[in-house]
């Protein structure tokens, strides 16, 4: 009894189009912008809620990642 060995078949990676990765790049990149913001930056002047409840929801990130808060 002998039996055939098939060579291994070469896959080819997905191509996935542009029009496809553009929308949810662009919501990522929206994302990150406002987690930035809400982290780095909203307090006082910048504030866009008033009052402090998003400065002490997000306090300890802000010392994590370095940003001066008091």
């Amino acid at each position: 009894m002998t039996t055939a060995t098939l060579a291994p078949v070469a896959q080819q990676p997905l191509a996935i189009p542009v029009r496809e990765i553009l929308p949810w790049a662009l919501f990522t990149v929206l994302l990150a912008v406002l987690a930035i913001y809400f982290v780095g930056a909203e307090q006082g002047a910048t504030s866009l809620i008033p009052g402090v409840y998003i400065h002490e929801f997000v306090h300890d990130a802000r010392h994590l990642l370095g940003f001066p808060c008091h």
